[in-house]
């Protein structure tokens, strides 16, 4: 079968190496003229546990199942990967009883070694820190995700995959044989192939909207959210991952993230906005401040500065409860041979492996 994924981010990566190492010819279509250009290469790096998400839900399957694919394909290929663990924390007491539904939840959801410590423990933990209770789950981590697309690229390449750069898909027309692709860039033209997965991210509902016969009522509306992060120019205060007890924002709160040379910067915030835009605004950073010391007191003034921003593709705005992930085949709207990717934001680094499998298994079908 020849498949054509849209989309050379982590998840397009994924789904087309899966898809090669299943027999099929492949050709990913890249706007850009590089892998993870867009959502993938603009994120915390975290390998997430899992424990958020409700029960029967496609992230709280994949993102638990992704991230054990993930740890185990990082050791076979070599990419940098560590398993630091995470700690969140309440700072008040009237946080405590949201941390026992997030502990019953990801116990549900089968995060590995999951478990309710008090404030003194975790300071023992991490010295810094101010809480009166956390939640610590040793299997989170974090990994170099440019790295890791790169893996998934050599992978698909070895199988006889292919990635076109600079290459816009305008348009797709379904046929009896399959699908047409329309496609402008470096050259023009028109691709006849038998299904197409669209992994295309931020531009995901503009896609299926240039999709012959597609219904537009099915095209989910996309809230871009903007996730500021702030650099910390100090020597790092903690050894793992810190969040705060989440709140109602669209976002799990700002947070303490560490790279694997041990450099720690925070966020992300949750700033709605409409349209795609990176800057960072530095005033954002008296906010980022206040939200830090309710966890670590100690951080000084000066010591913040404006790094970069991702823009999540949310499915759901602000006030509203978080939309899961949405994979749109054949079962749902009817056309053979396509299958739309919306919504894929946070944990979509971890679930990749995961949701590539539970795609490609649908071109089998």
């Amino acid at each position: 079968m020849q498949v054509l994924v849209v989309g050379a981010g982590v998840v397009g990566l994924a789904v087309a190496r899966a898809a090669a190492l299943k027999g099929h010819e492949v050709i990913v279509a890249e706007a850009t003229k590089g892998i993870g250009n867009g959502v993938s290469s603009r994120n915390s790096e975290v390998i997430h546990g899992g424990m958020y998400y409700p029960t029967g839900s496609l992230r709280a399957y994949h993102c638990p199942r992704g991230r054990r694919m993930m740890v185990e394909f990082c050791a076979s290929h070599g990419v940098p990967h560590r398993i630091c663990g995470k700690l969140i924390v309440a700072t008040e007491d009237a946080e405590v009883a949201k941390m026992e539904a997030i502990l019953k939840q990801g116990r549900e959801n089968g995060v590995e070694g999951f478990a309710m410590i008090d404030g003194a423990a975790a300071r023992a933990m991490e010295p810094a820190l101010n809480c009166v209770a956390a939640l610590h789950s040793p299997a989170t981590g974090i990994v170099d995700s440019h790295q890791f697309m790169t893996a998934l690229r050599g992978d698909l390449e070895d199988r006889g995959g292919a990635i076109a750069f600079n290459t816009r898909v305008e348009r797709l027309t379904h046929t009896q044989a399959g699908w047409i692709v329309h496609y402008s860039g470096s050259e023009s033209g028109e691709l006849a192939v038998d299904a197409v997965v669209n992994c295309g991210g931020l531009g995901a509902q503009a896609l299926a909207r240039r999709t012959d016969d597609y219904p537009e009522a099915r095209v989910p509306r996309l809230v871009l959210a903007r996730g500021n992060y702030f650099g910390y120019s100090g020597r790092p205060a903690f050894s793992r991952l810190i969040y705060p007890a989440p709140r109602i924002d669209g976002g799990l709160g700002i947070h303490v993230t560490l790279d694997l040379a041990g450099r720690m910067r925070f966020g992300p915030d949750v700033e709605w906005i409409g349209e795609e835009n990176y800057d960072v605004n530095a005033s954002r950073g008296a906010s980022f401040y206040e939200a830090i010391r309710r966890y670590w007191p100690a951080l000084k003034d000066g010591t913040l500065q404006p790094d970069y921003a991702g823009i999540r593709p949310k499915l759901t705005g602000p006030g509203e409860p978080a939309a899961d992930f949405m994979i749109e085949g054949p079962e749902q709207h009817k056309l053979p041979g396509l299958t739309h990717l919306f919504g894929i934001e946070s944990p979509g680094l971890t679930a990749s492996l995961s949701l590539a499998d539970a795609v490609t298994a649908r071109l089998d079908a």
